[in-house]
């Protein structure tokens, strides 16, 4: 859907951007797939803060999705589009011939009335059609992946996000990823055809603070600003460079542009080409 740039008539407005809601056919999602959101503001189960900057936000209800597409060879009916507050691509309600309703991430373009169905064996080619990879011809655009059969879809779920099928070779399927990388998938696993839906919702300006409080997210304080004993970027006077080979995080771990993947993780062998690495500025 386009987006919506408002008059500069306040400060904030001058820099806000908001996207048309016009693709989204209800507004009350059904109340069978819905579960309460428990707050937990970035705290694990000692009450300690884990995750930063989270926190305060509107309330959410937790759609429950159906990743896992098991369903097989029962058409199904997109009954709707809708908004789910706690992901930036829209889902789709599909209604079943049997008569049970179950929601999933939408392909971009897929409207009402549009008919799907998920098969362990070939089907159409249709946007919205979920099947293996075997089945899937070498450079069709997929989504919603799965990295073991059977455990549902896990790679590329955000919104616009798209993943292009290159080959197979010896039970797998070569896949490239939106960031470049490729790797290596079971031919067993499925994937639905298509692209993520909301492919705009990355050139939204937020404009201001509020909206991003709204979201949940909490303020972000540079180490740089802080003092010695905060922050190893801290300290000096005045504007001052972090004065270090690298960036590190306020506990002293190296940050910005290093690798965190495990030396020794068990599905390494299944990357044939790594991202591309963040060029340094000169």
């Amino acid at each position: 859907m386009p987006i919506k740039i408002y008059k500069p008539t306040t400060p904030s407005r001058r820099q806000t951007s908001v996207l048309l809601s016009g693709d989204i056919s209800v507004a009350k999602p059904v109340k069978k797939l819905v579960v309460s959101a428990k707050r937990m503001a970035g705290r694990n189960n000692q009450g300690k803060i884990s995750v930063r900057h989270q926190g305060g936000g509107a309330r959410k209800k937790i759609r429950i999705i159906d990743f896992k597409r098991n369903k097989f060879d029962i058409p199904a009916v997109v009954a709707s589009i809708e908004y789910d507050p706690n992901r930036n691509s829209r889902i789709a309600l599909l209604s079943y011939a049997d008569g049970e309703k179950r929601y999933i991430v939408a392909a971009e373009g897929q409207k009402v009335g549009d008919r799907v169905v998920s098969s362990q064996s070939k089907v159409d080619y249709k946007t919205g059609n979920c099947m293996p990879l075997e089945h899937i011809p070498a450079g069709m655009n997929i989504y919603n992946i799965e990295l073991a059969p059977g455990r549902g879809g896990q790679l590329a779920r955000s919104a616009g996000t798209g993943v292009i099928l290159m080959g197979f070779d010896k039970g797998y399927a070569q896949v490239k990823m939106p960031s470049g990388e490729i790797r290596l998938i079971s031919d067993k696993c499925c994937a639905t055809i298509g692209q993520t839906s909301n492919p705009e919702f990355k050139n939204i300006r937020w404009g201001k603070a509020g909206r991003m409080r709204h979201r949940g997210i909490r303020p972000t304080v540079r180490g740089k600003v802080m003092n010695p004993v905060d922050h190893p970027h801290g300290g000096g006077e005045g504007v001052n460079p972090i004065g270090m080979k690298h960036p590190k995080t306020p506990w002293g771990k190296p940050a910005l542009g290093v690798r965190t993947r495990r030396k020794k993780a068990s599905s390494s062998h299944l990357i044939l080409q790594r991202r591309p690495s963040r060029k340094k500025k000169k």
